[in-house]
């Protein structure tokens, strides 16, 4: 499936003409934070969580702002760094750079993530790590996609069917301890054969492209996995929170490639054998 080309604005949704559009935002977004990578200057602050904010991650969300305000000026936003403009049916949902740490650090292992809810559910997503030289993108009924040495392709999560064969991440140990639920990574690890903290975005796309079979994470917020869901579920995989919801907004995040998902929720609530 090649890049869809530029289209003309829609009323409700349209999975070519949206999805064009995320690319153009994905670009506009790129543009802001390539260039200041790992820059020696880099202007940085704390907010009130006590996490990291950079010039580029509100350049590139202001020129995300920007553009959709004159393609979708009806639509609402939603993004990280200048939270919720007014309810709309169709809400554009934004992180700038996730992975700020590793921008900051100069890891590569940071994009920009950008979601579009319909009515409730979303439809489409974008990741974008230019860094990578890699982005993602998938809309609803259209299959998931990425770049690669060769062109695009689509991509399929795993078929790994037992634990035993499977390879899991997670954003760091601190974050699960934080939320009370240490005891029940600890349990999932036991029962696989790899694990790893890729953290952040990377981790669901390389469960979407089938590389491992379990993401979890807690203190997420909508902007954290929005993007990553529509990917995720396009490839084949499933998207719930940690208590097996199909909500984004719960805080929580459990992704897997499906054929483990049931089985992994019940050893991360002691209910497995």
């Amino acid at each position: 499936m090649p890049s869809p080309a530029q289209s003309s604005p829609v009323a409700r949704f349209d999975a070519e003409a949206d999805l064009a559009l995320a690319l153009r935002l994905a670009d506009a977004a790129d543009a802001q934070t390539l260039g200041r990578f790992d820059a020696a200057d880099l202007d940085v602050r704390r907010k009130a969580d006590r996490t990291h904010v950079t010039e580029a991650d509100l350049a590139a969300e202001r020129a995300v702002r920007d553009l959709l305000a004159v393609e979708r000026p009806a639509d609402g936003i939603f993004g990280e760094e200048f939270g919720a403009s007014a309810q709309a049916d169709r809400r554009w949902i934004i992180d700038p750079i996730d992975g700020t740490a590793n921008y900051l650090r100069g890891v590569p292992a940071w994009g920009t993530m950008i979601g579009l809810e319909v009515d409730g559910a979303v439809r489409l997503g974008v990741v974008s790590m230019p860094a990578m030289g890699r982005r993602w993108w998938a809309a609803e009924g259209a299959g998931a996609w990425t770049n690669a040495a060769d062109g695009e392709r689509g991509i399929r999560v795993s078929r790994v069917d037992a634990l035993e064969d499977a390879s899991i991440s997670f954003q760091s140990i601190a974050q699960w301890r934080q939320a009370g639920h240490l005891d029940a990574l600890l349990a999932l690890q036991e029962r696989v054969w790899r694990d790893r903290a890729y953290g952040d975005v990377w981790s669901y796309m390389l469960l979407a492209e089938g590389r491992i079979e379990f993401v979890g994470e807690f203190d997420v917020k909508e902007y954290d996995v929005a993007a990553a869901v529509a990917i995720v579920r396009e490839a084949g995989g499933r998207f719930t929170s940690f208590e097996g919801e199909d909500s984004i907004a719960t805080g929580s995040a459990v992704a897997t490639n499906g054929l483990l998902h049931d089985e992994i929720l019940r050893v991360l609530h002691g209910t497995g054998s």
